[in-house]
Order: structure tokens, then C-alpha cells, then sequence
């Protein structure tokens, strides 16, 4: 710049000295000259060169320098940039409100009961086998039992026998009040007579004694008859029994649905409440048992949607609804046990399979969501780097959420809008500054 401003003076000077000498030849020179009279060529020349080389002089000394000074710090910031370690990062986000939740679950009957034999002998014809579909009071079986018939025989003849017994002793009852109006007729006699001084007192307290006698026997004769009511009443009670028992010779189904279990064949022999002969399913409408997590139990209720997937069926999906829960976590596994419940009017679904059932849980605090290749898992527990608005890495400790498998779910030590490393090299370091690059879109985090 001193250089520059010498250069300036010296140009300053000589301009000067032409200009001067320009006026001393203006006054040599004639009145009607001086007039006339214009610049000589050298003159202008001698500016223009001036001018010139003021021109070129302020762009060496102003412009180049400059110019290099500012590729200088150029090529600084290219080598500073150079040197940080360049690392992609991706940016924390909120899941969505609504969770997909995906829980296995085994399908069963909504009603399955066991068809045990009520009566025992031999089966005399099986009319269904498994499999068929059988309607509400279907005959199943029937069974052939020798020894009942002649227990309702049996019990018939003690029937009859209970009620010969009530009329004897009906008759024995209206003997004995016969024989007590007989005998308060005498007594009320001879107490007259002993009043009269004809027959002596001993005599009427005899008398007297057989009347109260004979009104003791009465009633112990219709004691009699109710005890002997009470044996026909039990006697008959016995027959209805066997009767009853009689009418499950024939096996009919408890209620429409499809034969799953058959025991017995023609021929076999049952014995009463002992031998299961058929196992019956309504499979109009099954039931899917699944464990929910603690941390879903309270998003579902009776009558959410879900969707029933089967692996032996590709590509179909079945709709059903919550039916109810057990109110109560198992304290093994910290479960609630939920039913869902199907229609199967098709009769796609089998009653045992296995199944996943898909639903949409809404939470009222969604938590954060970050890829799967972002988290560090260190002595100290699993962690994330992150860079700060410096560039500056630091590992934070989180609290994991569910696992999606490419993503995880973070429920404590983030938050919306940080900048994560993802697949944090040896490089990444507490503390050193980094390049941040952000991951393509395909990469980062989505919604469950």
C-alpha cells in the first residue's frame, strides 16, 4: 500500500509539471493564438499513458491481492473441512399416535363341549363321525343297555308295591278310627253310669283308658300312611330316574356345530359319565386368545377392530372385534389376556390354528422413533451420538421402548429434532467435531 501511494504522488507530480508547462507555452504564444491553439499530441499521449498506468498499478496492488487472499482462506476452509471426519446422521422423530401392534395368537371355539355317555352299555349304531356338521338335537348314537330295562322293571314293581302299602295302611287307618268311636262311645258310657253309683270306678277307668289308647293308635296309623305315601313318592322318583337315564340311550348333539373328536363305534361299550364318545365346536364364530403387553393394556376395549392373519392363508385377512379382557395382568409375564372374536360363516378358519393379530393401538404420549443402526450398546447401557448444533458428537444415554426390528422406540433421553449418527464408527467420539451428512430418505426413521 506505501509502494501504491509513492506511485500515486510521483503521477500526481508529473501531471502537474505538464500542466505547468502547458501554461508557460499558453503565455509565450500570441493573444489570437492562444485562442487557436490545442493540446499537442505528446501531451495526450503522455496523459493517456499516465492514466494507464494508474489503471494497471491499482489492480496488481488492490485487486490481485485481494483476490489471492480469498483463495487463500478458500483453500483453509477446504482443508479444515477436509480434516473433520465426515459421518451421516439422521433426525429423531415422533412416532405416530396410532401403533400397529402385531401379537400371535391361537384360534379356538367360541363353544366346545365333550358328549360323554349317560347311560352305560353298548353301542348299538354311531350315525356321525368327525368332521360332520350337525345341527341343534341331531341324533349322534344310540346305545343298547339290557340292565336298565330291567332296573325301570325293577323299580315299576316297587312302585306298585309302595302303593299297595299306602292302601293297607289307609285301611288300617279306618279301622282304627272305627275302633276309637267305639271306644269313646263305651267310655262316655260307663262314666255315666259311674256317676250313678251302678258301676264302680274302677271299672270306668278302664273303659276311659282304651279310648285314649284307641286315639294314640290313630294316630300313629296315619303316621303310617304318610310314611307309606313318602315310599311311593321315592319309588317313583327312582323310575323317573331310570326313565331319564333311558332317554340317553339316544346321544343327541348339545347345540349345531362340527364333530371333532369321535371315540366310539358300533359295538363299544360305554359306562356312565366315563367314556367320552364325541367332541363337539360351534366354528361359526371362533375366539382368539392374545397377551397384550402392560404397557398396550390400557389402549384396547371391547369392541375394537382387529385383523386376523393366518400363514397357511397368504393374502387373506379375516376381520373380528375385542370381546372382552380379563381385567387383570398375569403377574408371570405381565400380560392382559384378550379376546378376539371371529366370524367363520365360510368355515375358512379351523378351530387350533395359529394366528397374528393385527391392530391399531392409540397412545396419548407416542414416543420417539430412531433407526435400528443408530443405537450403540455399551457397558453402561444402549446409547445414541449425537451432534450438536457445533458439530460436537455426544453419546447420550436412552431408555428403549418396542423393537420393530429396522427401527426402535425410544422412551426417554431424546428428543424431536436431534441429529443421531447412524452406524457410529470407531471415529465418533465423545466430544470430537464431525461432518454431518444427512441420511438419504429411504433411510430415515418411519412409522410403525
Amino acid at each position: 500500500m506505501n509502494q501504491l501511494k509513492t506511485t500515486e504522488d510521483r503521477l500526481r507530480d508529473e501531471v502537474a509539471e505538464l500542466k505547468r508547462q502547458l501554461e508557460e507555452q499558453k503565455k509565450l504564444q500570441p493573444a489570437g493564438a492562444h485562442r487557436a491553439s490545442r493540446p499537442s499530441t505528446g501531451a495526450l499521449v503522455s496523459m493517456a499513458v499516465v492514466i494507464l498506468v494508474l489503471i494497471v498499478i491499482g489492480f496488481f496492488t488492490g485487486y490481485l491481492p485481494r483476490h489471492r487472499r480469498e483463495e487463500v482462506l478458500a483453500a483453509e476452509s477446504i482443508d479444515t473441512s477436509q480434516t473433520l471426519p465426515t459421518v451421516t446422521v439422521t433426525t429423531v422423530t415422533r412416532s405416530d399416535k396410532l401403533s400397529e401392534l402385531v401379537l400371535p395368537g391361537n384360534i379356538q371355539a367360541v363353544t366346545e363341549a365333550p358328549v360323554l355317555a349317560r347311560a352305560s352299555g353298548y353301542i348299538k349304531k354311531r350315525y356321525v363321525d368327525i368332521g360332520d356338521r350337525v345341527k341343534d338335537g341331531q341324533v349322534l348314537a344310540e346305545i343298547e343297555a339290557p340292565e336298565l330295562d330291567q332296573q325301570i322293571l325293577q323299580a315299576r314293581a316297587a312302585l306298585d308295591q309302595t302303593n299297595s302299602a299306602v292302601e293297607q295302611a289307609q285301611a288300617n287307618l279306618q279301622q282304627g278310627r272305627s275302633n276309637e268311636d267305639l271306644a269313646k262311645v263305651t267310655a262316655s258310657r260307663w262314666e255315666n253310669l259311674q256317676k250313678r253309683g251302678v258301676v264302680s270306678k274302677q271299672e270306668n277307668d278302664t273303659y276311659q283308658a282304651q279310648y285314649t289308647s284307641q286315639q294314640a293308635n290313630v294316630q300313629s296309623l296315619g303316621k303310617a300312611v304318610a310314611s307309606a305315601r313318602s315310599n311311593v313318592g321315592a319309588a317313583r322318583a327312582n323310575l323317573d330316574r331310570l326313565l331319564q337315564l333311558k332317554t340317553y340311550q339316544t346321544v343327541r348333539a348339545p347345540f349345531a356345530g362340527v364333530i371333532t373328536v369321535r371315540n366310539v363305534d358300533t359295538g363299544a361299550l360305554v359306562t356312565e359319565s366315563n367314556t367320552l364318545m364325541f367332541r363337539i365346536a360351534q366354528t361359526d364364530f371362533l375366539r382368539t386368545y392374545i397377551n397384550l403387553p402392560q404397557t398396550e393394556a390400557d389402549s384396547v376395549h371391547p369392541g375394537q377392530t382387529a385383523t386376523l392373519t393366518v400363514p397357511e392363508l397368504p393374502g387373506r385377512k379375516f376381520m373380528g372385534k375385542i370381546a372382552r379382557t380379563s381385567n387383570a395382568l398375569d403377574p408371570a409375564t405381565r400380560t392382559l389376556l384378550t379376546e378376539v372374536r371371529v366370524s367363520n360363516s365360510a368355515g375358512v378358519l379351523m378351530p387350533g390354528m395359529y394366528a397374528q393379530v393385527d391392530m391399531s393401538v392409540p397412545r396419548k404420549n407416542p414416543p420417539l422413533l430412531i433407526p435400528g443402526d443408530t443405537l450403540v450398546v455399551r457397558s453402561d447401557g444402549p446409547q445414541v451420538a449425537v451432534v450438536g448444533p457445533d458439530g460436537a458428537v455426544h453419546f447420550t444415554l436412552i431408555q428403549l421402548g418396542r423393537d420393530y426390528g429396522d427401527r426402535l422406540e425410544v422412551l426417554s433421553g431424546l428428543e424431536p429434532g436431534q441429529k443421531i449418527v447412524v452406524n457410529a464408527s470407531d471415529v465418533v467420539r465423545e466430544g470430537v467435531k464431525v461432518k454431518p451428512v444427512s441420511a438419504p430418505e429411504k433411510d430415515a426413521p418411519g412409522k410403525p
